[in-house]
Order: structure tokens, then C-alpha cells, then sequence
């Protein structure tokens, strides 16, 4: 039987013992940022990566990392926005490490640092870090980067969106010049297009799908309903829907409120978000992955740092406050391959909101209506039309309301200069 190459890993330039890692965990046919990068990563060449969320970046970069560091002196450095993220790109790695006897670790906070410079002794060829930690190391003189001839930067459009800038450019100029440099992220904007004209050689573009779509196997639908009705719309869905659900709030306040909503409608449900200790998220996220906890309520911290197969449902019970991260929150299902489902609760004063997101995915969002939940409309007012009363006027100071304005003492005229 002739194998098709098209299908498969053979044929990308990966070395067999890489290739027998692959088989032995079942991975038989590559997804198609896997089929584009994983060539021109092993070539060496700089790689900008566009895909989606849930389309296997990890393994796009990994391998061409791992193959080539066996095949050179040098580190490799993987730049993440969360711990979450780190912690899952390193249990990614370690599947195919061992067969080349590397080394990885992990610095990220929430984890006691006189651990992670023990692990740093042991000399590990691939550091996966949040730009955090990685500097207080480097600070502390824990670790230098003058051996670095692989970075890449995960998420780096989240990285940004989450204030990494200063971090990544102080990091980024103590790294060899001559390197190798791979950029993944889902949305290309004007802050990732600037960090590749300054830090990368005439990098590749690789883009799976144009910015801002939505993951192609998720469905979607909204619900239009007053904030009194949410929890009630909620635990409807809940009966609706059996299986595993992730659920997305704006605020830590949010999540720790619907979370007790939810254990005493009865639900295993745990939370994650930035109140709770890296070993809390820990014992969270396994939890839902092994099926303890049915819900797992987050905020956007772990919009893109859970890799959990199977998730039948997100709900999105706030919008999220960037409408981009409406992309990553629903990517979080259908994913290898899975169809699954996104819902989001949208209240009467959101419709611009609802029309952010919607430029941003290139689709409207289905509406529905639950038979037990009254359904409301959105109550968007145009600016003309706002009661005089709440419109922002330029006011217009006498002297004499200058005075009082800047706290002139009685009898003082304000001279105009």
C-alpha cells in the first residue's frame, strides 16, 4: 500500500525517532499549520504562524525545535502569556524529549523560585517561561541567554494584550542575534507586525485561517435576556447540555460568585482566574480533565491556557471585554477535530458589543430563545437620541464658574491671559 505523504508526517522532514514518538501516541495525520510550519521550521527558517486556537501549534513548533537543538549545541526558549500555558506546552514536550535525552523546565509564577533554579542547574536544553519570571531570573543572575538559538513566542498576540511588551523586548535583546525565531499567534495586529520587522530575518507567513475567525467546528447561538434571568437561562442550559462545560466571566468577583451559584444548584464546578494559586489552577484544570468537576468557570487568564480535548460547551456568561477574545474563548472547543458548541448570554445594552465581536469573526452570531426565559431585545440608543441630561456637553466656564472651578478665593476675578 503506497502511504499518502499529503496525510500523514512522513514526507515533512521530521527524523524517524520523532516520527516513532508520533505513532506510538497516535498521531497519524498532521493538521495543516503542522503541514505548513514543521518544513520550514526544520529548515531553520523564521516563521510567523497564524492559526487558530485548538489547531496544534505546540507539535508545529516543538518538533522542528527538539530535532534541530539534536542536532546543534544551544537552548531552546519558549515565551508564553500564562502558567497554564507553560505547564501544558511542557507536558506536550516531555512526550517526545526523552528519546533525545533533553531536559525541559518551567519558570513561571506561583511556584517557589529556589525549585526552579535547582532545575536550571541541571542544564535543560528547552525553557518554557511566562516573560515575568524568566526576568526575575535573569536578575538574580539564576540564568543567561547567551546559548539560545531557538525562540519562539506562544500566543504572542495575548502576550501583548496582556502588557508582556517591556518584558519581551528586554528579553529579546539579550538573545544572539542568530537565532531562529517562531512566532505563533491567532490575530496578527500592528504590535505583532513590529516586533517581527525588529527581531526576525525575513520570517515566513504561515496563515491557516484569515485573523479573528472562529474555530470552523464550534456552532454558535445567543441568548438576548435580562441580567435577573441569567442564572435562571444558565441553569436551564445546564440541564440542556450534559456534558463538560467551560464558562467564561469577566471579573474574579464574577467567577467566584457563579461558581457558588453553581454548587448550590448542585454542579461539580471549580474556578480559574488570577485569585487562585498556581496550585489551586492546577488541581482545577486536572480536575475538569478528568472529570471531577463538570464546570470550569474562567476569566480570560485561561482563555488560552486550557488544552483540554472534549469540552462539549463554552458559555460565554459575560462578553468578553476585548472582542477578540471572544475567538480564544470559543476555541477552547471543537477542537482535534470534536465538533463542539459556543453560547453567549448577551444583556438589552449590549449590541455593540455583539457587533465587535461579530466584525471580528466576519458572521453574525444566531440568535435563540429559551421557551422558560422571557426573551428581551437590545435596547441600543444612538447618541442623537440620548436624553439631554446624560448627553457629555463642552461646558462653557464664565469667569466668575472659572474661580469656583480652580478653588479662587471669594473676591478673586480670574484675569484672562
Amino acid at each position: 500500500m503506497t502511504l499518502n505523504q499529503n496525510s500523514s508526517f512522513y514526507g515533512l522532514s521530521i527524523a524517524p525517532g520523532l516520527l516513532d514518538a508520533l505513532n506510538r501516541m497516535k498521531f497519524s495525520v498532521p493538521t495543516p499549520i503542522q503541514r505548513k510550519a514543521i518544513p520550514i521550521a526544520i529548515e531553520g527558517k523564521d516563521i510567523i504562524g497564524i492559526a487558530q486556537t485548538g489547531t496544534g501549534k505546540t507539535i508545529a513548533f516543538g518538533i522542528p525545535m527538539i530535532q534541530r537543538l539534536a542536532q546543534k549545541n544551544g537552548r531552546g526558549l519558549i515565551l508564553v502569556p500564562t502558567r497554564e500555558l507553560a505547564i501544558q506546552v511542557n507536558e506536550a514536550l516531555i512526550k517526545f524529549t526523552p528519546a533525545f535525552k533533553m531536559k525541559t523546565t518551567v519558570l513561571i509564577g506561583g511556584e517557589a523560585i529556589n525549585i526552579q533554579t535547582q532545575s536550571l542547574r541541571q542544564n535543560p536544553r528547552i525553557i518554557i517561561a511566562t516573560p515575568g519570571r524568566l526576568l526575575d531570573h535573569m536578575k538574580q543572575h539564576h540564568i543567561r541567554l547567551d546559548d539560545v538559538i531557538i525562540l519562539v513566542l506562544d500566543e504572542a498576540d495575548r502576550m501583548l494584550d496582556m502588557g508582556f511588551a517591556p518584558q519581551i523586548e528586554s528579553i529579546l535583546k539579550t538573545i544572539p542575534r542568530e537565532r531562529q525565531t517562531m512566532l505563533f499567534s491567532a490575530t496578527i495586529p500592528a504590535s505583532i507586525i513590529k516586533i517581527a520587522a525588529a527581531y526576525m530575518h525575513l520570517p515566513v507567513r504561515t496563515e491557516i485561517a484569515p485573523t479573528g475567525t472562529a474555530a470552523e467546528l464550534v456552532s454558535q447561538e445567543m441568548f438576548i435576556v435580562g441580567r435577573d434571568a441569567k442564572n435562571k437561562l444558565l441553569g436551564e442550559l445546564l440541564k440542556q447540555y450534559r456534558g463538560s462545560v467551560l464558562l467564561f466571566m469577566r471579573t474574579k468577583r464574577g467567577a467566584q460568585r457563579i461558581t457558588r451559584s453553581l454548587r448550590t444548584m448542585g454542579h461539580p464546578v471549580s474556578e480559574i482566574h488570577a485569585d487562585r494559586t498556581l496550585a489551586q489552577r492546577k488541581e482545577a484544570l486536572q480536575g475538569f480533565k478528568s472529570g471531577r468537576y463538570r464546570i470550569l468557570v474562567a476569566t480570560d487568564i485561561a482563555a488560552r491556557g486550557i488544552d483540554v480535548t472534549g469540552i462539549e460547551l463554552v458559555i460565554n456568561y459575560d462578553l468578553p471585554e476585548d472582542p477578540e477574545n471572544y475567538v480564544h474563548r470559543i476555541g477552547r472547543t471543537g477542537r482535534a477535530g470534536v465538533e463542539g458548541h459556543a453560547i453567549a448570554l448577551a444583556t438589552p445594552d449590549q449590541e455593540r458589543d455583539v457587533r465587535n465581536i461579530e466584525k471580528i469573526i466576519r458572521t453574525s452570531i444566531p440568535l435563540s430563545v429559551h421557551p422558560s426565559i422571557p426573551a428581551e431585545k437590545f435596547s441600543f440608543t444612538p447618541k442623537a437620541s440620548i436624553p439631554a441630561r446624560h448627553q457629555r456637553r463642552t461646558p462653557h466656564y464664565s469667569f466668575r464658574d472659572k474661580n469656583r472651578r480652580y478653588g479662587a478665593r471669594p473676591g478673586y476675578k480670574h484675569r484672562p491671559s
